[in-house]
């Protein structure tokens, strides 16, 4: 396969993959995490819920094995994508974009280090405290509220089909 069949080719699973990806930012940007679970709303407090939902997305996907290696990829680099964009609409220079979007990156994988070990134990209580509240939660109510939620949307999204998802039918925790 040539260079430019493998261009092309990822660039219509990737747009294939919008769809799933417009839905986690959605349920990323639900009021009722910020209201009721009292996440800062702030650019940092949305990042971090589109991240943690993006990152339990992801974590879907890996439990495919192969079959959910490339859309893995691919769903990371749309994140990617909408974060520089994000950074450029908010004023952040050319040249500082990049080292801001390597941060986001780490702070993504730090997130699907942390919720695959939460979701291994049973509870996401601290990983939701470190990587959303970054250890200066309102209350312990509100980690266990953010932390069953974003729970409750890990199990949905292990029961939903694949083919679902990716045309942005993704469960409402």
């Amino acid at each position: 396969m040539s260079f430019l069949q493998r261009l092309f080719g990822e660039t219509k699973q990737r747009a294939a993959l919008m769809p799933f990806y417009r839905a986690l930012v959605e349920i990323g940007r639900d009021p009722d995490w910020y209201r009721d679970g009292e996440v800062p709303d702030t650019l940092d407090g949305r990042f971090d819920m589109v991240a943690a939902v993006t990152a339990l997305a992801l974590l879907r996907l890996e439990s495919e094995g192969e079959t959910g290696k490339l859309p893995s990829v691919l769903l990371t680099e749309i994140f990617i994508d909408d974060m520089d964009g994000t950074l450029r609409q908010i004023g952040i220079g050319d040249y500082v974009v990049g080292k801001h979007v390597g941060r986001m990156v780490g702070a993504l994988g730090g997130r699907l280090g942390a919720f695959r070990d939460g979701a291994e134990s049973g509870s996401l209580a601290d990983a939701v405290r470190r990587n959303v509240f970054h250890d200066s939660p309102p209350s312990e109510e509100k980690v266990d509220f953010v932390a069953r939620r974003l729970d409750q949307f890990r199990q949905a999204l292990a029961e939903t089909e694949l083919a679902s998802l990716y045309e942005g039918k993704v469960p409402r925790p």
